[in-house]
């Protein structure tokens, strides 16, 4: 079981990259976006959201795990939580490579600065706070690309 968990948590093992690690966790979450949850949303998006839901509480129990087998808050090899926020910012985007490359690169630039309430996340303990951080993260940039799809 702590095998699956440390593969789960670490986005196949895409945390261990020596450098950048969430930004390779960014980019499976960009890869099982387009490839599995975007055929998914267009389907229907009101069915995709309690899938999404259920599997984030999952998600949130395996961070927590991964968290307490580190022994340190949100390790760096933990990027779980970066693959459901980068899912969350391209949710209902418009297709193409130009949605795909900004949604990335906003989230990133989101993951990082944290605005609120990522920073109260990213403060506190536990596997939904690991979580709830680049959810918030990609929230954020979701509304952000959403207003701009809107405007062009």
């Amino acid at each position: 079981m702590r095998r699956l968990i440390t593969f789960l948590a670490t986005g196949g093992y895409s945390g261990y990259v020596p450098l950048a690690p969430g930004t390779a966790g960014s980019l499976v979450g960009l890869i099982l976006g387009k490839l599995i949850c975007a055929p998914l949303w267009a389907r229907s998006p009101a069915a995709f959201l309690p899938l999404f839901t259920l599997l984030f509480v999952i998600a949130c129990s395996v961070a927590g795990s991964a968290e307490r087998s580190s022994g340190s808050h949100d390790d760096a090899a933990i990027v779980i939580d970066e693959i459901f926020g980068m899912i969350a910012t391209m949710f209902l985007l418009p297709s193409g490579w130009p949605w795909l490359l900004a949604a990335f690169a906003l989230f990133r630039a989101l993951d990082i600065i944290k605005p609120w309430p990522a920073s109260y996340f990213d403060s506190i303990h536990g596997g939904a706070a690991v979580m709830l951080d680049d959810l918030a993260a990609g929230i954020y940039a979701n509304l952000a690309l959403q207003v701009l799809a809107r405007l062009v």
